[in-house]
């Protein structure tokens, strides 16, 4: 199979379930932060142990994001067509989100000021990340689907990679709580 198609050479982008739209169109601009947002996750999760509580997350994420940019990448008139947690974010997956920065948070002591990134390679490029996928949330908000959930859960995503750098930052940074 060839990576090339040439179908954008003309400087449009096929979607999901079909249809066409220009390379410059408010679709392809959040799934393209949203895919360097991914890329960013997979670089931190590079640098995580690898069977590790972080990388589990950061693969989970990842992953996310496909379901993310389906859902964009789709016509509103195929919006129907979407399946939940497959090419469909959910409510439901924002709260899986919330739990996981629930547990991480209730193992460290939360910085009383401003952090300052670079802690450890793992930390700084999850912070890396975060600022990432704050950008395709800012560049979501400028999209808006009905009834969608992308802008809250690129919002909590990034919560969590906040959360998990500062878990990442080391034992120093927890709080006896941990086993």
């Amino acid at each position: 199979m060839k990576i090339y198609t040439r179908n954008g050479d003309d400087g449009t982008t096929g979607l999901y379930f079909g249809g066409r739209v220009e390379k410059s169109s408010d679709p392809v601009e959040v799934n393209g932060a949203v895919d360097e947002a991914q890329a960013a996750l997979g670089w931190a999760r590079s640098l995580s142990e690898p069977s590790g509580r972080i990388n589990e997350l950061l693969i989970t994420l990842e992953r996310d994001l496909w379901v993310l940019m389906a859902e964009v990448a789709t016509l509103p008139a195929n919006r129907h067509k979407l399946t939940a947690e497959k090419s469909l974010v959910t409510s439901e997956m924002i709260l899986r989100l919330e739990a996981e920065i629930d547990a991480l948070s209730a193992e460290i002591e939360m910085p009383k000021e401003f952090v300052v990134p670079g802690e450890n390679q793992l930390s700084a490029a999850l912070d890396i990340a975060r600022t990432a996928i704050r950008r395709a949330e800012r560049i979501a908000v400028g999209y808006p689907l009905d009834g969608s959930f992308i802008v809250a859960y690129l919002n909590r995503q990034s919560d969590l990679a906040w959360t998990m750098a500062r878990w990442a930052e080391g034992p120093h940074h927890r709080t006896a709580r941990l086993k």
